[in-house]
């Protein structure tokens, strides 16, 4: 508990320091000098970092219970925002408490980025959840142009099928292709990796074949429906969302339970694997760009 707090206000008094400015705009200058850095895309995500001790009882304490990353829901945390460049060099930061949700974020860190680095036409880079819609919209009219790239969460990939399925394949490096959709002023960017779909594939098939066989164990226990339904769900959770959502599995009053392989939800799956959806009020001039900048996000990560 002492280390953590002495952590909290290491923390805290770093946010609060009045050099960071002054910091900030030195180091700038440095990584441009001897890496040649450019500052016109920046990539922006949010960690968490937890402490074991108990809720503070001090209101402005930011260490608050909230989402997790680390599976730690038990415990406080802080949320820290980052914007860094391709390379991984830090543009800025700022602490965040605990129970802070990452979408309210966005526009208190481009409000830091321009006042501190002036206003520019940049490209942002972003995960889905952090951007909201009605800041997107604000991106799109502001001046100068602030561009964006973000993933989109796969529940818009279905609204978009039928749209995207009669725009043809790009092919923009080997085994990997996309497919571009414009629509109210956005560019949507539909990218399909070879790799990915083998990864994402072989993890689905590990898990369902896992949860089928414990389905079966299960099946043939002699258990009461109470203890039945709680190792279900254990099971269930275990498998995770995507493989567990593949069976139907039917409990009944008496009797053994019984589980049947959904197989037209499974060739929509397997459909969508290695598939992913961006966003962008870039232009397609280059579909090959938009991908890489992309990449720059999960490489840094």
């Amino acid at each position: 508990m002492i280390a953590s707090r002495r952590m909290t206000r290491s923390i805290a008094a770093w946010t609060a320091c009045s050099h960071t400015n002054a910091l900030f705009a030195h180091l700038r200058g440095r990584w441009s000098d001897l890496f040649g850095a450019k500052f016109d895309v920046l990539l922006y995500d949010l960690n968490s970092t937890y402490f074991e001790c108990d809720v503070p009882e001090d209101e402005t304490d930011p260490r608050r219970l909230g989402y997790s990353r680390d599976r730690r829901g038990d415990c406080v945390q802080v949320i820290v925002a980052l914007v860094v460049t391709p390379e991984g060099l830090p543009m800025a930061y700022e602490m965040f408490p605990g129970n802070t949700a990452d979408k309210t974020t966005l526009r208190d860190m481009l409000q830091l980025i321009q006042k501190r680095y002036g206003s520019a036409e940049r490209i942002w880079v972003m995960d889905r959840g952090i951007p909201t819609e009605a800041v997107l919209a604000e991106l799109r009219q502001s001046d100068p142009k602030v561009s964006y790239l973000v993933g989109t969460p796969k529940g818009r990939l279905t609204k978009l099928e039928k749209a995207l399925a009669q725009k043809p394949w790009q092919e923009v490096r080997p085994q990997l292709r996309v497919k571009l959709l414009p629509q109210e002023g956005e560019l949507y960017v539909l990218a399909q990796s070879q790799a990915r779909t083998d990864k994402e594939r072989a993890m689905r098939r590990r898990r369902l074949k896992t949860y089928w066989q414990r389905l079966h164990q299960l099946r043939e226990q002699d258990l009461t429906r109470d203890v039945l339904l709680e190792k279900l769900g254990a099971a269930r959770d275990r498998a995770g969302r995507v493989a567990a959502s593949l069976v139907k599995v039917t409990v009944p009053a008496e009797g053994k339970l019984t589980c049947t392989l959904d197989r037209q939800k499974l060739r929509t799956v397997r459909g969508r694997e290695g598939r992913y959806l961006l966003r962008t009020n870039l232009s397609a001039d280059d579909p090959a760009l938009l991908w890489r900048c992309y990449m720059q996000l999960v490489f840094v990560e």
